[in-house]
This record gives structure tokens, C-alpha cells and sequence, in this order.
């Protein structure tokens, strides 16, 4: 009777309002979660029979949460460089454990270093990445689906090779051309027989990091606006070099408006020159910038003192990492203190087709299921997938406002399906008493 499907129809009501409350208070004390997304309480009717013309009978109400999953929170600056957001589509891949196989997903980027240096957010799971080869490329020949915890305090310290050295020098064009015994020879200002007109000693890098001094010698010759050049360095730290040390020799011409002649200059000064270290470093092809052919942007010949204006080499000393940074693009950037970066992971993006059907697990993360379908992972930026914010962090999506409203409907609600319950109660007790 429909006395008591009203009774049942009110029960259901204390049901779906009690689910309805649940989900606003967790709404309410995740309000300062990171990465966290509101829920929402929707309702729906139940019918227990279908209803006919001038007959109803009462079914009652079903409340069901739908997490609003693929809202955006609102991006919030961070002072630490691993304090992570994606601004636009996906989610970082975690691993809820080290050692376990399952992996999850979250939008909760604050991220810090355990005491073994692995990147955990504040539910302790690990972010996950590519990991990089010295040259940036990615490790396993880019299989996309090898991802590795990323460590910090597992990269070592680097040092680079020089590879380069640009010089910029004025040679004094009214220096007298050196005429005196003994004739000039090949390795003659190397080993100190003759006495240049003008010498700089620039310091290069191995790729040990060890630091080696590196003289260029100039002597002026009989022949209008040539110079007679050799590069040398201690015989110590260099084998095979002879004289002291002797890698490169020619002569370098120079334009009657004193800008470099490149071809009229020996070609091997001006290609990489091979070092052969002593200490067991990897050899070196340094080449060496001495300018562009008919400019005055490297070595010159005018009527001022020979003098060194500028120079500057690539390569560093080893040094040990002092930190990590984040691109926008995802590259986790090693950085070391004699000022080297070095890229060592990639952060992918996890895209879903139907990102409203992951599942909720604990930790303010999701788990994929058959209704948010399988996962892609792609670089920030690319294939629908938003990008990397670096030292940001994506507030709670809930609307502290609006969830006080729902909390004062849902217990009217509530209070009005007890008070449902409470008359049918009632009409059943007068219905009862009619026997009398």
C-alpha cells in the first residue's frame, strides 16, 4: 500500500542525503588539498512499479557521486623547483610503491626528495619519468612505456670537455718582422728558441675536468701581414707534441684594412686541433674561433699594441649537483655547482580518453578502469596533453561557498524525509485504531 512505499520512499530520502553529506564533507576538508577535485552528489529517481493513470505509487531516491575529475584547478606560484602542475589536460604517473608494479595517476605535484632521494608527493607516492642519456636522449630507445622513479641523489657529478675556444686579439701591424739568427723553425716559440712577439696562455678543459694551459705564440715574418702562429702546451700534460708540447702550426694573413685573411691562412689552424692528454683523459678536438674571414671580429691587425681583447672557452671542472629544475616542456634538469646542466628525465603526461571514469584510490590519485578507457603517455604539450608548470602548484577545485549551500539544502532534505517518515507513521497509527 502506498502508506508504506511513502515509509520507504522517506528512507531512501535519509539515504541519499546522508551519501549527499558524506561527499560534501569531503568536499569542505579537501578544500586546501593539491590536485584535489570536488565531487558532486547527483540524484535520481527510483520507481517501483510503473505508474497508471490515476495511480501513483512512490519509489524514492538514489544518490550517486561524479567527480568532476577534468576541471581545472586554479595554478598557484611555488618557491620549489619541484613543485609540479599541469596547466591543461593529464595527469603525473606515480607509483604508490617502489617496489610494486601498479601505477596510479594525480594532479597532487608537490613533490620532495625522501632520504634516498626519490621525488615523493605528500600521499608518498613516487613521480615517475624517462630517464635521459648524457646527450638527451631518451634511454631504451625511446620506448615510451619504460618510465623510471626519479632520483636525485642517484645523479653524480660531470665535467665537460672544451670543445671550442674563441679568441679575439689585435696583432700591431708596425711590428718590425723578425730577421735574426737563428732562422725562424717550426716549434721555435714553443720551445723557447725564439722569443714571439706577442703570447696568450688560455686555460682548456678534459673530460676529467682537469684544467690545461694552452699558449698561442705570434711571430711576425718578412712577408707583408703574416704571422707565423703555434699552439703548445706543457709537454707534461700533452703526448706526442714536439716540440713542448706542439699541436698546431701555420700562419695567419691578414687584409690590408687589418681584418683576417682566412685564405690566405693555413687551413689546420682554423679546423679542430687534437690534444692527446698524459692523464688518461679522453683526447680532445678543440677547435679554435680566431674570426670570420674578411671581418674584424676575432684576430686583427692594427696600429695599437698586440693585446688579447677577449676570449672564452666552453668545457668546466667537475662539479657535484647542487639542485634539480623543471621546463615547461618536462626536461628534469640536473644542476651542477661548477655551473654545468645536464638534462636527466622527462616527465610524461598520462591522457585518457575519458578522464571522468578513473577511479579514485587513496592519496588524491586515480587508477584506471574500463569506463576511462587506457592511458597514452606523451610529451608535455603534445597530443592534447597540457604542460608542465614548474615551481606551481593546482589548488583544490572546491567552492567553499557553494558546498555551504548544498550543506544547508541536503539538511533540509534529510530533515524533510524524516519528517515523511514520521507522518506515514502517524496515518498508520490512526489507520490502525479504526478497528476500535
Amino acid at each position: 500500500m502506498s502508506l508504506y512505499a511513502a515509509l520507504y520512499s522517506g528512507t531512501s530520502g535519509l539515504a541519499a542525503n546522508s551519501s549527499a553529506l558524506g561527499i560534501i564533507s569531503d568536499n569542505i576538508t579537501n578544500v586546501n588539498t593539491v590536485g584535489y577535485k570536488a565531487a558532486n552528489a547527483e540524484f535520481m529517481t527510483l520507481v517501483t512499479e510503473s505508474s497508471t493513470y490515476g495511480t501513483y505509487s512512490p519509489g524514492g531516491v538514489q544518490a550517486r557521486a561524479r567527480s568532476l575529475i577534468g576541471a581545472q584547478g586554479l595554478l598557484q606560484t611555488s618557491t620549489s623547483a619541484t613543485d609540479l602542475a599541469i596547466d591543461g589536460n593529464g595527469f603525473f604517473v606515480v607509483k604508490p610503491e617502489m617496489g610494486g608494479k601498479d601505477v596510479a595517476f594525480t594532479r597532487a605535484g608537490s613533490f620532495r626528495a625522501d632520504d634516498r632521494g626519490f621525488l615523493q608527493n605528500t600521499a608518498g607516492m613516487y613521480l615517475m619519468g624517462w630517464p635521459l642519456d648524457a646527450n638527451g636522449a631518451y634511454v631504451d630507445n625511446g620506448d615510451v612505456n619504460v618510465l623510471s622513479p626519479i632520483n636525485i641523489a642517484a645523479l653524480t657529478g660531470t665535467a665537460e670537455a672544451t670543445t671550442t675556444a674563441k679568441v679575439r686579439a689585435n696583432l700591431m701591424s708596425s711590428q718590425e718582422p723578425y730577421a735574426a739568427t737563428p732562422a725562424y723553425a717550426v716549434g721555435s716559440m714553443a720551445d723557447g728558441t725564439i722569443e714571439p712577439h706577442f703570447s696568450k696562455t688560455i686555460k682548456v678543459y678534459d673530460s676529467q675536468g682537469s684544467a690545461h694551459n694552452i699558449t698561442m705564440s705570434f711571430l711576425k715574418n718578412a712577408n707583408t701581414n703574416e704571422w707565423n702562429v703555434e699552439i703548445h702546451g706543457p709537454a707534461s700534460d700533452i703526448a706526442g707534441g714536439t716540440p713542448q708540447g706542439l699541436v698546431a702550426s701555420g700562419t695567419v694573413l691578414f687584409n690590408e684594412d687589418g681584418s683576417l685573411n682566412l685564405a690566405g691562412s693555413t687551413a689546420a689552424l682554423f679546423e679542430p686541433v687534437a690534444f692527446d692528454w698524459t692523464n688518461g683523459a679522453a683526447d680532445s678536438n678543440i677547435t679554435f674561433n680566431f674570426g670570420t674571414d674578411g671581418m674584424a671580429d676575432g684576430l686583427t691587425q692594427f696600429d695599437s699594441a698586440s693585446t688579447m681583447i677577449s676570449s672564452s672557452m666552453d668545457g668546466a671542472v667537475f662539479g657535484n649537483v647542487t639542485g634539480v629544475s623543471v621546463g615547461k616542456d618536462g626536461v628534469v634538469t640536473a644542476l651542477f655547482d661548477n655551473g654545468l646542466t645536464r638534462a636527466v628525465y622527462k616527465l610524461p603526461i598520462a591522457t585518457f580518453q575519458n578522464p571522468e571514469g578513473l577511479m579514485s584510490v587513496a592519496g588524491n590519485a586515480f587508477a584506471m578502469t574500463d569506463y576511462s578507457g587506457a592511458f597514452e603517455l606523451v610529451s608535455s604539450g603534445t597530443g592534447g596533453a597540457g604542460s608542465v608548470a614548474p615551481s606551481t602548484l593546482e589548488a583544490s577545485t572546491v567552492d567553499l561557498a557553494e558546498e555551504f549551500t548544498k550543506l544547508i539544502t541536503t539538511q533540509r532534505a534529510y530533515s524533510a524525509s524524516a519528517r515523511i517518515i514520521t507522518t506515514a507513521d502517524e496515518m498508520l497509527t490512526e489507520l490502525n485504531q479504526l478497528k476500535r
